[in-house]
């Protein structure tokens, strides 16, 4: 079931209970971040405040899907 609307407004305005990267940080730790993500590992725990950040910013958000489209695209062809 969704969240009401008010929930998610306040959980925006208030931000990230967990720790979170800045954008430098984020864009910098981003292929380590999706690489784990594709082995399996725990990307969260080795790469902490990664997803509350993804969760919070539209452009790193935006640039995480991205590389995603682009590593499963290639991990397409190479099943090919």
């Amino acid at each position: 079931m969704d969240k009401p609307a008010n929930d998610t407004i306040l959980e925006r305005l208030l931000g990230p209970a967990d720790p979170e990267l800045l954008c430098d940080e984020c864009f910098e730790k981003l292929d380590q971040y999706v690489d784990l993500e594709l082995q399996g590992a725990a990307a969260d725990d080795e790469v902490p405040g990664m997803r509350a950040h993804l969760q919070g910013c539209p452009a790193c958000h935006e640039e995480y899907a991205s590389l995603r489209a682009l590593v499963d695209k290639g991990e397409r062809r190479a099943e090919d």
